[in-house]
């Protein structure tokens, strides 16, 4: 393997004070995210969510964030699936955006809850045809499959039940999951490691952000 030892760069790009964030870290979050989406990044509704079973054992995967409120941060999928079951014996989670092209991360800690049926019901259905039909053929979601022609079939044999036009019914074993967010990180690079990182964390009173080493 190559030797990695040396593979670094210096981030130059911005710095980050504690007077540029704003109270609310949601709408910080914002900010940032509507410059990610201005900088024409590839998917910056990309995220990374660590879960961790009933035993402690950690999974990461990635996931589309399809919704940001004061409610929390919103993501659907299987609820068979690995990070299903580790949900339902541990709910809670950490997910992470990382932006590389503008050197900034964001991670957010929370317990998770599910999404109410009618919004994910109307989700669903605005999801396109074939989406709808892949989250039917998919099933068990991260269960073993003998393979890609097993899949393909199950796939195809739900598109001659349910023809473009059709409505297909949302799956019982499909919905959303919410991060209900009680920390927050944000993550600036910055040269020779000196990163600016500032915390927001949830307190009776409201937020608390507070500046922390690199």
């Amino acid at each position: 393997m190559t030797d990695l030892t040396s593979m670094r760069i210096s981030y130059t790009r911005a710095a980050l004070r504690r007077a540029d964030l704003r109270a609310d870290p949601l709408e910080q979050f914002e900010v940032w995210f509507a410059e990610a989406l201005a900088a024409d990044l590839p998917e910056p509704y990309a995220m990374q969510v660590a879960t961790a079973s009933a035993a402690g054992r950690p999974s990461l995967r990635t996931v589309l964030l399809r919704g940001a409120a004061e409610e929390g941060l919103t993501f659907y999928t299987n609820f068979d699936s690995h990070k299903g079951q580790d949900l339902m014996a541990n709910p809670q989670a950490e997910v992470l955006f990382y932006w590389a092209e503008l050197e900034r991360q964001v991670r957010a800690y929370g317990p998770v809850e599910r999404v109410p049926e009618p919004e994910a019901e109307h989700y669903f259905h605005v999801r396109p045809h074939d989406s709808q039909l892949a989250a039917h053929a998919s099933d068990p979601q991260s269960a073993p499959i003998a393979s890609r022609e097993v899949l393909e079939a199950k796939f195809a044999a739900l598109a001659e039940r349910y023809p473009h036009g059709s409505a297909i019914p949302k799956p019982s074993f499909w919905g959303g999951y919410r991060v209900r967010v009680q920390e927050w990180e944000f993550w600036q690079g910055r040269p020779n490691r000196m990163h600016d990182r500032f915390r927001y964390t949830r307190t009776a009173e409201g937020w608390h952000l507070e500046r922390l080493m690199p």
